[in-house]
C-alpha cells in the first residue's frame, strides 16, 4: 500500500503553486552530513579513476591543451588585428588567417577526444562504482535490508551513481579547461594593460559573494530536492511489488492520489532548485556585463588621455581576452549546479559504502564439514530493543534428526531458522553448530552446506534448471532428473512446455504457485545440504502433491538435520522433535505421540489442526 512519509516538507499555499519553507525533514531516515561542495567527497570520486590511470592522464593532458587553445585563438585573432591588419599587410593577414584554422582544427580535434575520454572514464567509474555498492549490498545483513526500502537502495545505485557520473566526465573536465581558460586570459590581460586588470580584480569579491550566497541555497533545497526523488522510487517500487493487493481492495484512486501528493512535493523542491538557479545565472551575467562597462569607461579614456600610453590594439586584445576571462563564468554556473546534484549523488553513495554490516564474520571464522548437530544455549534474540522474539530458547538437535517447530503465528518459528542460517545473530546466549559458536563459523561455508526453503518461495528471472542450479552450478541434467524421480514429481517436468528450459518469468510469475514451492524444494534438495530448513515449504501444495512428497521424505532427509516449520499433520508426525512456543518461549517439547496425548497447547493445536483437516 502507499503510505505518506510521516514527516515531509512543510509548504505554504499562497500565489505561487508551491512556496518552500524552510523546514525539511527527512522521510527516509537518511541525513547527508557534508556539505555538496566537499572536496573529501571530490577526492574520493577522483580515486575511482586511479585504476584507469592512463586514460586519466591523457585526459588532464587534454584539458590543459584545450584550456591554453581557446585563448590562443583570441590571440591569434587580436594580433592579426593589431598588427596586418593595422599595417594594411594583406600577405600576413592571409599567413595569420591560415595559422588560425590550422590552430582551430587542431583545437576540434583536442575538443573531440577530450569529450570522447571524458566519457568513457565516466563510465568506467560508474561501472566501479556500481559494482562496489552491489558488492557491499550483498555483504549487508538481512537486518539492514529490512529496514531499507527496495526502491531507496535501487535510487542509489541507478539515479545517484547517474548524479556522480555528470560529476565525473562533465562537471569536473569542463571546469577545468573553463578555469584554464581564465588563467590564461588573466595573464594576457596582464601583460596588455596592467591597470584594466585591476578592475577585473575588483570582480572578485563580488563573485564569491555571489556564489557563497547561492551555495548555500542551493544546498539546501538541492537535498530536499533528492530525498523527496527517493520518496517517489520507493513508492513506486512498493506500489509494483504490491499491484495485486491494489486491485484486490479497489486501492487504485486512493493509491493514485497519495501517489499524486508524493509527485507534487517533489515538484514543488524541483520547482525550488530551478528557480534559485534561475536566479543565479543572470546575476552573474549582470555581473559581467556592469565589469564590461567599467572596462569600456576606463579603457577609452586610457586610449584618448594622450599621457595613458595605450594603444588601440592593446585596447582590443584586453577586451578580446577579457571576453575570454568573462565567459566561462556562465559555463562554470552552469557546471556549479551540476556539481551540487553529483555531489548531493556522491553523499548518498558513499553514506551507503561507509555503511559497515552490523556483523561480519572474525578473521579466524571456521571452515568445516558439518556433521549437523545444532545447539540452542539460552538464546534471546530481539529484532528492536523494545521487544525480545525469542526468550531463553535451549534445545539439541542431533545430526539426522527432524524438528517440528510448531505455534501460532509471530510466536518466533521463523526466526529460529533465521538464526540457524545466521541470517542474524543472538543478543545473547549461544547457538552450537557441531559444538562451534556460530560467530565463528564462516558463513560462506555454512550456506554451503544448508538448504532452505522459504515459505515465500522465490525463484529468479530464468530458465527452471538456472534457478535449480542456484545451489549446486555444476548439478547435471540427469542429477535434476534424479532429484524430481526421488521427489515423485518428474510430471511437473514433462508439463512445463519447454522442460528444465522453460523460462520462470519474474519471481516465477510463469509458474503455478505448487510448482515454484516444488522448484524451491528441489533446489534446495539437489544442493544435498547437511542442514535442512523447511519454512513452512508445503504451503503451496495441494493434498494430493503433498501425499506424493512426503513418500520421498524419510529419504531426502536421511542423514540431515532438518527443522520444519508446518501446520501439516504428516511433517509433524515424523518429527523426532516437536517444539511448541508460544510468545518467543518453548512451552512444550517431546515426540508428537507423547504431546498429542497430554493436555497442554500442543495437544489443543492438534486438535485444531484436524478439525481443520
Amino acid at each position: 500500500m502507499i503510505g505518506i512519509p510521516k514527516k515531509t516538507a512543510v509548504f505554504a499555499r499562497s500565489s505561487s503553486p508551491c512556496r518552500l519553507l524552510t523546514r525539511v525533514d527527512s522521510a527516509d531516515g537518511e541525513e547527508p552530513r557534508e556539505r555538496p561542495l566537499d572536496f573529501r567527497l571530490i577526492r574520493r570520486l577522483f580515486e575511482f579513476t586511479r585504476s584507469h590511470r592512463r586514460l586519466r592522464g591523457w585526459l588532464l593532458l587534454l584539458v590543459a591543451l584545450r584550456a591554453v587553445q581557446l585563448p590562443a585563438l583570441t590571440w591569434v585573432v587580436a594580433a592579426i588585428i593589431d598588427g596586418p591588419v593595422q599595417r594594411r599587410d594583406l600577405k600576413g593577414v592571409a599567413l595569420g588567417a591560415c595559422g588560425f584554422a590550422l590552430l582551430m582544427v587542431f583545437t576540434q580535434i583536442v575538443l573531440h577526444f577530450r569529450q570522447r575520454y571524458a566519457l568513457e572514464l565516466g563510465e568506467a567509474v560508474v561501472c566501479d562504482l556500481r559494482g562496489r555498492l552491489f558488492e557491499h549490498l550483498q555483504s549487508m545483513t538481512m537486518a539492514w535490508h529490512h529496514r531499507n526500502k527496495v526502491g531507496r537502495i535501487i535510487s542509489r545505485v541507478t539515479s545517484d551513481v547517474e548524479d556522480v557520473r555528470i560529476g565525473v566526465q562533465e562537471v569536473l573536465y569542463v571546469s577545468l579547461v573553463q578555469l584554464g581558460q581564465m588563467i590564461v586570459a588573466a595573464i594576457c590581460m596582464l601583460w596588455y594593460e596592467p591597470r584594466l586588470f585591476l578592475i577585473v580584480l575588483g570582480l572578485a569579491p563580488v563573485l564569491w559573494l555571489v556564489n557563497h550566497f547561492f551555495h548555500r541555497r542551493l544546498s539546501a533545497t538541492m537535498r530536499a530536492m533528492r530525498r523527496s526523488y527517493s520518496r517517489v522510487v520507493a513508492t513506486l517500487a512498493e506500489s509494483i511489488m504490491g499491484i495485486r493487493v491494489t486491485q484486490g481492495f479497489v486501492r487504485q484512486d486512493e493509491n493514485a492520489r497519495l501517489f499524486r501528493e508524493l509527485v507534487e512535493s517533489h515538484s514543488c523542491y524541483n520547482t525550488a532548485v530551478l528557480r534559485t538557479h534561475g536566479l543565479f545565472l543572470p546575476l552573474l551575467d549582470l555581473n559581467n556585463q556592469a565589469f564590461i562597462s567599467a572596462l569600456l569607461l576606463v579603457g577609452g579614456y586610457l586610449v584618448i588621455d594622450p599621457s595613458g600610453h595605450t594603444s588601440i590594439g592593446a585596447m582590443v586584445s584586453f577586451f578580446f581576452m577579457a571576453n575570454m576571462f568573462f565567459s566561462p563564468i556562465s559555463v562554470l554556473g552552469n557546471q556549479y549546479h551540476q556539481a551540487l546534484t553529483a555531489m548531493a549523488g556522491a553523499e548518498r553513495v558513499f553514506a551507503l559504502l561507509d555503511t559497515p554490516p552490523e556483523w561480519s564474520d572474525p578473521p579466524g571464522a571456521r571452515k568445516f564439514c558439518l556433521r549437523g548437530r545444532v545447539e540452542f544455549l539460552s538464546v534471546r534474540f530481539a529484532y528492536s530493543p523494545q521487544r525480545d522474539v525469542l526468550r531463553d530458547i535451549s534445545f539439541a538437535a542431533e545430526p539426522g534428526q527432524t524438528v517440528a517447530l510448531v505455534g501460532h503465528t509471530g510466536s518466533g518459528k521463523s526466526t529460529i531458522t533465521s538464526l540457524i542460517a545466521k541470517f542474524y545473530l543472538p543478543t545473547s546466549g549461544r547457538l552450537l553448530i557441531d559444538g562451534c559458536d556460530i560467530r565463528q563459523i564462516s558463513s560462506e561455508s555454512l550456506h554451503r552446506q544448508m538448504g532452505l526453503v522459504p515459505q515465500q518461495n522465490f525463484l529468479f528471472q530464468g530458465t527452471v534448471a538456472e534457478n535449480l542450479r542456484i545451489g549446486r552450478p555444476d548439478a547435471t541434467e540427469a542429477e535434476i532428473r534424479e532429484t524430481f524421480e526421488r521427489l515423485d514429481c518428474v510430471d511437473l517436468l514433462e508439463a512445463l512446455p519447454h522442460g528444465l528450459d522453460t523460462m520462470v518469468g519474474e519471481r516465477g510469475v510463469s509458474l503455478s504457485a505448487g510448482q515454484r514451492q516444488l522448484v524451491c524444494f528441489a533446489r534446495a534438495l539437489l544442493a544435498d545440504p547437511r542442514i535442512l530448513v523447511l519454512d513452512e515449504a508445503t504451503s503451496s501444495i495441494d493434498s494430493e502433491t503433498e501425499r506424493r512428497v512426503q513418500s520421498a521424505l524419510s529419504t531426502l532427509l536421511a542423514g540431515r538435520t532438518s527443522f520444519v516449520v508446518a501446520h501439516r499433520l504428516s511433517t509433524i508426525q515424523n518429527a523426532d522433535l516437536v517444539l511448541v512456543l508460544d510468545r518467543g518461549r518453548i512451552v512444550e517439547r517431546g515426540r508428537h505421540s507423547d504431546l498429542v496425548r497430554g493436555t497442554g497447547a500442543y495437544s489443543s493445536l492438534y486438535r485444531r489442526f484436524a478439525d481443520a483437516a
